[in-house]
C-alpha cells in the first residue's frame, strides 16, 4: 500500500522484513508445535524492488534445527499485479527459539 513506501515510491525494506518475519514465525510455531520467538535476522538482502500493487509471496525453508532453535531461510518474491512476471525482492535468514509456558527455551 502507498503508506508502506519510501520517498522514491518503492516498498520499504523494513516492511518486507516484517512480512518475512511473520511468515517465518508461522513456520516456526507450526514446526515446533508451540510458541517460538525471533532472536536473530541475518544476511538480509534486497536484490530487487517491489512496487505498490505487486503481490508478495514469502517462501520459508528450514536450514537447521537445533535442540531449541530453528534457522530458517526466507525468500520474498513479488509478482506484478497484472501479469505473471515474478522477481526475488528480498531474502534472509531468521533464527527462532521455541519457548515453554514460562518463557524458557524448550526442546523441539
Amino acid at each position: 500500500m502507498p503508506s508502506d513506501t519510501n520517498p522514491y515510491g518503492g516498498v520499504f525494506g523494513g516492511w518486507l522484513m516484517g512480512q518475512m518475519g511473520l511468515a517465518c514465525g508461522s513456520f516456526a510455531s507450526r514446526h515446533s508445535n508451540g510458541k517460538a520467538i525471533l532472536v536473530a535476522a541475518d544476511a538480509i538482502k534486497f536484490p530487487g524492488a517491489m512496487a505498490v500493487g505487486d503481490e508478495l509471496s514469502v517462501y520459508v525453508e528450514l536450514l537447521k534445527q537445533g535442540r531449541t532453535s530453528l534457522k530458517l531461510k526466507a525468500e520474498a518474491v513479488a509478482r506484478v499485479r497484472d501479469g505473471d512476471e515474478e522477481k526475488l525482492v528480498a531474502e534472509g535468514e531468521f533464527t527462532f527459539v521455541a519457548l515453554d509456558e514460562a518463557g524458557k527455551p524448550r526442546e523441539i
